[in-house]
């Protein structure tokens, strides 16, 4: 599992995460909303060890992300993650980016990291795209590209910071779906998003995020039919 305790992340004077506590359990699928700026990515970033953090603790699998010592490298194979760019190599095909980070991180053979590849890319539904390079895909493409090869790692934990953000509407449900696979597929995930609909049908539970407070937790027909907290309301109304 994931345990945050009273996690705070400055980025100079500005407090952008405020005390967090949280527990993500194996096999639950999170999703965190709230207005930009409210600390939502800050806080995917300081699980992954790509912030530092200030005060608290951040520990996946019991082992403590931010103290000194831990094998970041190591414990990232753990932790799969979907930024908001998909940032392929844009010279190796889809199958290539795919295996790449097996064969240099995890060792494998060039076969077998192939092979790795090639299920991972059936998964997210891009068979028919092995061979295709990243700019002849579609944005939608390159994001599901993205999902395989954190996917290829076998982490335990996905991490998807805003995946849909970048993407022109049409495109977003390919994407989404593919989420949604993972999760019937029992992966746990953490999502960052503003896609109230994903969230509200595919999550245990959702986080309200307020100006570096998680304001709110609990599960949709909650948290969307009866919010406890008026920042919430007022959130869900707008983007209602």
């Amino acid at each position: 599992m994931i345990e945050i305790r009273d996690l705070h992340k400055y980025f100079g004077d500005l407090h952008v995460l405020k005390g967090i506590d949280l527990d993500v359990q194996k096999g639950e699928v999170l999703s965190i909303i709230g207005a930009s700026g409210s600390g939502k990515s800050t806080l995917l970033y300081c699980i992954n060890a790509l912030e530092p953090i200030q005060k608290g603790r951040v520990v996946v699998d019991g082992t403590d992300v931010h103290a000194k010592g831990t094998d970041i490298n190591r414990l990232r194979q753990k932790l799969g993650m979907v930024f908001q760019q998909w940032n392929s190599f844009p010279h190796l095909t889809a199958l290539e980016n795919v295996a790449l980070a097996p064969r240099i991180v995890k060792g494998k053979p060039k076969a077998e990291a192939r092979d790795i590849a090639s299920e991972q890319l059936r998964r997210v539904g891009l068979s028919d795209k092995i061979n295709v390079y990243p700019s002849a895909l579609s944005g939608g493409q390159q994001q599901r590209l993205a999902i395989a090869r954190a996917l290829a790692m076998e982490p335990e934990y996905m991490l998807f910071d805003e995946a849909t953000s970048a993407l022109d509407p049409e495109l977003v449900g390919e994407v989404l779906d593919t989420m949604r696979l993972l999760a019937e597929e029992g992966m746990t995930m953490i999502c960052v998003t503003h896609e109230m609909g994903f969230a509200r049908d595919v999550s245990d539970r959702i986080a309200y995020f307020h100006q570096g407070v998680m304001e709110e937790i609990g599960p949709p027909q909650q948290l969307f039919g009866n919010p406890h907290s008026e920042n919430t309301r007022k959130f869900l109304a707008k983007v209602r």
